[in-house]
């Protein structure tokens, strides 16, 4: 006699019974040949599994009988005895047409034909199916050259679901549900009689006591063998119920091989076990359900069909419950799981297990579900993988603890301080020396106002007032202070006048000899050629060559792409009415602002990037030669109180009130405390060279 346990117990306690998944269309019955499906003829039809044979302009009737009808792809046949053959319509219709037809008929029952070439077979993913665990491309596809029309098959043996339909042959598809449809087939009643199961042996529940698991909580979860002749050899069995009603078994081979009663319903293993609790525990094997008894917990259950490779994408909806096959268990158990207050998911540590608890969060609820975390092994960088390795290794007391100390399950957007620990101690431990700020280079402005990565400034003046020339010099001592880069979308300045700019501020001379520059020395050929080289490093320009005015949209993606690319640091957008600002006739600009802002905060938040945003104020019909307010910008309130930091440059014209050269820098707003306060700095503006400096 050949049992289970031909090997020695002492390999076997080694295995892990959880992360086997279920293989039951491969190791218990063969797979039918992939053959293609035939090109349907023009008399051979496939209606729902029915052939039928007709003429388009069928004989003279030799029977009075009643007249009746055929429902097929979309066509009503009726008798000739009372109806004239209609004269053939000619009526042109072209390939793209056709196409067009039958490609909007094959997405409505879920296929993609994108992949597929006329008049040759293609392999998809099967949408009744989705190619079982493996996920293969067993549905095998034909379009007719002209595409007027399509058949397929899918070839997985549990599924075998196959269908036609034509580009013009009415609304409906003909096809043939999935085997796996469990509202078509009736399932087949078993017994343990029928099954010929029995009793466990010695040597079985020897190999159950090596992992841990006693002979009372086998007994009672009522785990079964069954003899196999040929060739010889047993099988474990696990028995699912419901109700006391034997509803499908599940067997184990001697290669750790599963496979399940074919024509059963697929439920919960253990459901009767969470008929009247309130909290269950969700497992990927029956050998992790009875290690989670040995620790004191019998409200537990294991999935059927073990793990998925991988989850599917999050903005992916959940199928509805007659597609969602690998899942079907959760539907037969709804009534059980309606009333669970907390479900812990205890799945395997690997990545199909974690794919499996995402699967069953996204279905039960994020809200009510929780995880755990499997201790570390001697090594401390492994895991344990599930719940029998804990309890074959560390024990129930372990196995017990970690029950104990699971967590929430995350749900997307919905966050606690302590998960951002770490980024709470580094602030306040000044790990990140950023993170309060970067002086601007000015000692009197350094006291009211600091660059910080991930926030908006706005910049604001009445034009003339150097706005722009004072965000050059700015970012000229971000760069020799901290080395940092910069990405520049300024529209108002032509490249070859910006680079002159800011190469004067750089080599601290004029870029010409002229009247502007005065006496001072002109930049050398040499400092020139390194400037060129410097501005390269240094700044990236985001422009829009073309005609057309780019949107914000725009900006930033290009913006995303000189961060992850470049390494930059800063954003500058100047000026905000040189944007593209189409919106939605339902949108006001105050709305449209206020969204704009928004889209831009949490860019400069996500990619910790400084942004600089110009915006120029309305016109200002009493303006008596002051700095205007924040609250003139054009457009919007939204602009200050969007904002992080809002900054006015101010330019006195007056000779009578103060010096020409004299900037005000105003500080009218600043969030963050630690970066700084309202005030006003003073700084002197150098005409040739295009430096600001510190008034002594």
């Amino acid at each position: 006699m050949r049992f289970l346990l031909h090997r020695p117990l002492h390999k076997l306690s080694a295995l892990s019974s959880s992360t086997s998944l279920l293989m039951a269309s491969k190791q218990l019955l063969k797979s039918a040949p992939f053959t293609n499906p035939s090109p349907p003829s023009p008399q051979n039809h496939l209606f729902h599994s029915h052939r039928l044979v007709f003429s388009a302009f069928p004989p003279k009737p030799t029977s009075k009988a009643r007249p009746f009808c055929l429902r097929t792809n979309g066509y009503s046949y009726a008798s000739p005895a009372t109806v004239k053959a209609p004269k053939p319509a000619h009526l042109e219709i072209t390939d793209e047409q056709r196409r067009e037809s039958l490609t909007k008929k094959l997405k409505e029952i879920g296929i993609d034909d994108e992949i597929c070439v006329p008049a040759q077979y293609g392999h998809l993913i099967c949408p009744m199916c989705e190619g079982g665990d493996s996920e293969e491309k067993s549905l095998s596809m034909f379009i007719e050259k002209d595409w007027s029309y399509a058949t397929w098959q899918c070839h997985r043996r549990k599924c075998d679901w196959k269908g036609r339909t034509m580009a013009f042959a009415g609304s409906k598809s003909s096809y043939e549900k999935s085997k796996n449809s469990t509202t078509d087939k009736t399932k087949r009643e078993i017994t343990v009689e029928s099954l010929g199961l029995e009793p466990l042996c010695e040597e079985v529940l020897a190999f159950f006591l090596e992992r841990g698991i006693s002979r009372e909580t086998v007994v009672r979860n009522k785990v079964m063998q069954k003899r196999c002749f040929t060739p010889e050899q047993i099988y474990i069995a696990f028995t699912y119920w419901r109700n006391g009603k034997l509803i499908s078994c599940k067997y184990r081979d001697i290669n750790k091989k599963f496979w399940q009663e074919k024509d059963t319903e697929r439920i919960f293993y253990g459901l009767d076990d969470i008929m009247d609790t309130n909290d269950i525990i969700i497992v990927e094997g029956e050998m992790d359900k009875l290690a989670m008894e040995e620790a004191g917990y019998c409200n537990c259950v294991s999935v059927p069909d073990g793990a998925p490779p991988k989850a599917s994408p999050p903005d992916k909806d959940v199928p509805p419950e007659e597609q969602d096959t690998k899942y079907q268990f959760l539907w037969n158990c709804k009534e059980y799981l309606k009333k669970e207050s907390r479900i812990i998911l205890a799945t395997d540590g690997d990545g199909p297990g974690q794919a499996l608890a995402e699967e069953l969060a996204r279905r039960l609820g994020r809200e009510r579900c929780w995880r755990v975390s499997w201790p570390k092994k001697n090594n401390q960088v492994e895991h344990f993988k599930d719940a029998n390795e804990v309890l074959m290794y560390l024990g129930p007391d372990v196995l017990k603890e970690v029950i104990e100390n699971a967590e929430l399950y995350p749900i997307r957007g919905l966050f606690r301080f302590q998960d951002y620990y770490d980024e709470i101690n580094a602030y306040y431990h000044r790990t990140y020396k950023h993170d309060c700020g970067v002086k601007t280079g000015w000692r009197d402005l350094d006291e009211l106002y600091k660059v910080v990565p991930g926030e908006l400034t706005i910049v604001t003046g009445v034009p003339n007032s150097g706005k722009s020339e004072w965000i050059d010099a700015l970012l000229c001592n971000l760069y020799e202070r901290y080395d940092w880069k910069f990405a520049l979308c300024s529209m108002e300045n032509k490249v070859r006048e910006h680079a002159r700019k800011l190469l004067e501020k750089h080599i601290q001379k004029p870029f010409f000899d002229g009247r502007y520059g005065g006496p001072a020395e002109r930049m050398s050929v040499e400092e020139f050629e390194q400037g060129k080289q410097w501005l390269n490093e240094t700044f990236h320009l985001i422009r829009c060559e073309d005609d057309s005015l780019p949107n914000i949209k725009w900006v930033l993606d290009l913006a995303r792409a000189a961060v992850l690319r470049h390494g930059v640091r800063g954003l500058v957008i100047d000026p905000y009415n040189e944007l593209d600002h189409q919106r939605p006739p339902n949108q006001t600009e105050t709305e449209y602002v206020s969204e704009m802002l928004t889209n831009v905060k949490r860019f400069a938040q996500h990619h910790a990037c400084h942004v600089w945003f110009v915006a120029h104020p309305r016109q200002l019909h009493h303006w008596v030669g002051g700095p205007p307010n924040l609250y003139d910008i054009s457009g919007s309130a939204h602009f200050i109180n969007k904002c992080d930091n809002g900054i006015v440059i101010h330019r006195n014209r007056d000779p009578d009130a103060g010096e020409l050269d004299k900037v005000q820098v105003c500080v009218r707003k600043v969030r963050n405390k630690v970066a700084g306060t309202i005030g006003d700095a003073y700084l002197t503006y150098d005409r040739a060279t295009g430096r600001y400096m510190d008034i002594p």
